[in-house]
Formats: structure tokens, sequence, C-alpha cells
């Protein structure tokens, strides 16, 4: 989808690039193909043919933070096929919503192997920094409002391409936490009890874990946290192709009419 992709570019917004599309000019490589080019004066072309090679050495090179400092948060999710085996699906708990709480699980998951950091057992910061630094994309559910800056408030973290799930299914009009999102796309839970939790619960469970020194409530705690983040591979999934199929689509209508599975 990246390189179907114009709005990166100076001065592009969502209009101006599908009348572009709507040109006949839906790929990175027609532009620069092209002689001249509907909507765009011969001098801007030029500019924009520099722009597009730019684009094409920084995917090459695996720059992804050339596009996520040149698109808004909303669209970061045309970048999650190419950069898909070098994303990491992130997910935290904390033991409050206050500035005053702080970070006690911490899920990640390649889409191959999962890791869990715990407070007082293996959660370092530093480990936590150089660990994010490795991948090219973060995938969450409401981290931009939630997780990316609670993280920030312990650790710097790149400015790479961030694809939040919860903006996207609330673009094709899912909306609701992960749990409900989750059942209303049939994507199952292994446990019943955990699969009933909210972020509240999680709290209380580290609570009582502290307060009882059960590892119980622990080990129930990081399952919650571990199948959140297994989660987010088949919703981002999910979301990515639905979001594709339908932005070629001069009438969205049709997400509303047919069934979420068959998008």
């Amino acid at each position: 989808m990246i390189r179907n992709s114009f709005i990166f570019l100076d001065r592009f917004g969502p209009v101006r690039e599908r009348g572009l599309w709507q040109s006949g000019i839906s790929g990175w490589q027609q532009f620069l193909d092209a002689k001249k080019v509907r909507l765009v004066g011969d001098a801007s072309k030029l500019f924009y043919d520099r722009q597009l090679i730019k684009a094409r050495q920084s995917l090459l090179q695996d720059d992804s933070m050339f596009f996520s400092q040149r698109m808004p948060y909303s669209e970061h999710w045309r970048l999650y096929d190419y950069f898909r085996d070098q994303s990491v699906f992130l997910d935290i708990e904390t033991s409050g919503l206050s500035d005053y709480d702080d970070i006690t699980v911490v899920g990640l998951y390649d889409g191959k192997d999962a890791k869990t950091m715990i407070k007082g057992i293996n959660l370092n910061y530093k480990h936590l920094q150089e660990e994010l630094a490795k991948y090219k994309m973060i995938i969450t559910f409401n981290g931009l409002s939630f997780d990316i800056p609670f993280i920030r408030k312990f650790i710097s973290v790149q400015n790479i391409p961030h694809f939040d799930l919860r903006f996207g299914c609330r673009k094709l009009g899912l909306t609701g936490g992960l749990k409900s999102i989750e059942r209303q796309l049939g994507i199952k839970r292994s446990n019943e009890v955990v699969a009933g939790m909210n972020g509240g619960d999680a709290a209380e469970l580290w609570r009582m874990h502290k307060g009882s020194g059960d590892d119980y409530y622990l080990n129930l705690l990081v399952e919650y946290n571990e199948e959140d983040v297994l989660n987010l591979k088949p919703l981002a999934d999910y979301v990515y192709n639905c979001l594709e199929k339908s932005i070629f689509q001069l009438d969205n209508s049709y997400l509303a009419e047919n069934h979420p599975e068959e998008c």
C-alpha cells in the first residue's frame, strides 16, 4: 500500500491523492514514468519526482522514520504490510492511571515470539529502550493515547510509524474496547477468565499480588497481557486488509453492509 501512497508528499492531502489515483496514477513508478501528471504542474512534477525517489530509497533502506515524519498518524497503517516482519505488537499494564503510577507489565510480540517484562523481576527500562529500538513499526490498541505516552515517562521512544488499531477500527465502523472488537470479529481468547477482564482488573491483580505475595494473581495478569499482544496481530491483519480494500473505493458504504469477516 505504501508504494501506492502519495499523502506523504508536500501539500498532498487525501483529496488530491484520490484525484491522482482517479487520473490513472496509482503508484510511484507510474508517477515517475509519466511525462505529465494531471493536477500537477511541470515544475512541481520534478519536485515530486525527487521526493518519490527519496521515498523509494528510504523504503529499500528500511528507513521507516522517513515516512512517520511526513505522514499523519491516521495514515501510518499504510506501512504495515511492508514493515510487518519488523514490527512489534505492544501492550502495557500499570498500577493505575495517575501520573504517580508505574508500569507493572510490558508485553512485546514480534509475530513469532512473545516477551513479558515484569516490574521487580525483569523490567529494566534501559533494556526496554534497546528492545524497542530494534523495530521499524509499533502496533498497539489505543497506544497513541496511553501506552506510548506512559512509556515516555521513563524512556525515549523513537518516532517510528505507529499503527494504532483503535483508530483503524474506528475507520471501519468497529467501536468499543479491544475485547469488544475481538468478540465482534470472532477473535478468541484461550482463557475464559482473562477474556472478561479489562485494564482496571489488571491493576487490581497487581495490587492483590503485591498485597498477598501470591503468584497466582501475577500469573493471571501476565496471561491477560500476553493474550492482548498476541491478539493484536490478527486484528492488525484484518484492519490493514479492510482499509487497503476500502481506500480505493469511491463509496465506502459497502463496509457497513458486509459481515466484518468478508472485508
